[in-house]
């Protein structure tokens, strides 16, 4: 039993490092997802091009590849990694490559009568985007943004392919200690139920705050 506590204890110890990479990656993923959104309905067509590239290639290639990429190939352009920077990177990147038409869809559904009221306002377009479109837009867009967190934390299952000891990479190594499969893999199963209900919860009520206050019943 005491030996059971002891590999538990290690998959709980990967458990950190999923969650320090799912977080880490979410942010990149968050920041890369606006910069190529709002980079796809810019007028200049440099940055529409240069947005349009990144997207279809990172939705268009494995994240494996991706992976290998950033871990193995970087190094040898002059630009170390460690694994768990490698596994941050490709992950964001990759998921925020699919958020980035998450923020374009959602700008493009606000009503045009939102853009020609801020018209009407003489407001700039910065103006327009701070205080109108991206917080009516912002709302609509955490239903996605939601599943895309989820998706990015299963895909950190993946980073034990360069060693890095998340709860994959432990639940592998119980499992060659004691020859068991069903505990460690069925543990780590239900971790990562747990994390996804976590972020699911968190995302509803993020966006009933949000719909409070844009309907301004928020107290």
């Amino acid at each position: 039993m005491e030996q059971w506590q002891g590999y538990i204890g290690l998959i709980l110890q990967g458990a950190v490092v999923t969650i320090e990479i799912t977080i880490l990656g979410c942010i990149v993923a968050l920041i890369a997802a606006f910069i190529a959104g709002l980079g796809r309905i810019s007028r200049f067509w440099p940055l529409r091009w240069l947005a349009t590239a990144y997207i279809e290639f990172f939705r268009g290639t494995s994240i494996f590849v991706q992976l290998f990429w950033a871990y193995f190939v970087l190094p040898l352009l002059g630009v170390p990694l460690s694994p768990l920077q490698a596994g941050v990177l490709a992950l964001g990147l990759n998921v925020g490559a699919y958020g980035a038409e998450v923020v374009r869809g959602a700008i493009k559904s606000i009503p045009c009568e939102q853009y020609e009221a801020c018209t009407a306002l003489n407001l700039t377009r910065f103006q327009e985007m701070r205080y109108v479109i991206l917080p009516q837009a912002f709302v609509r867009m955490l239903p996605t943004f939601g599943n895309n967190a989820i998706e990015l934390l299963k895909g950190t299952a993946v980073v034990s392919l360069i060693s890095l000891s998340d709860m994959t990479f432990q639940a592998q190594v119980v499992r060659a200690q004691t020859g068991s499969t069903a505990v460690p893999f069925l543990t780590i199963l239900l971790l990562y139920f747990l994390f996804s209900s976590t972020i699911s919860t968190a995302i509803k009520r993020l966006e009933w705050r949000l719909s409070r206050g844009l309907d301004g019943t928020g107290s």
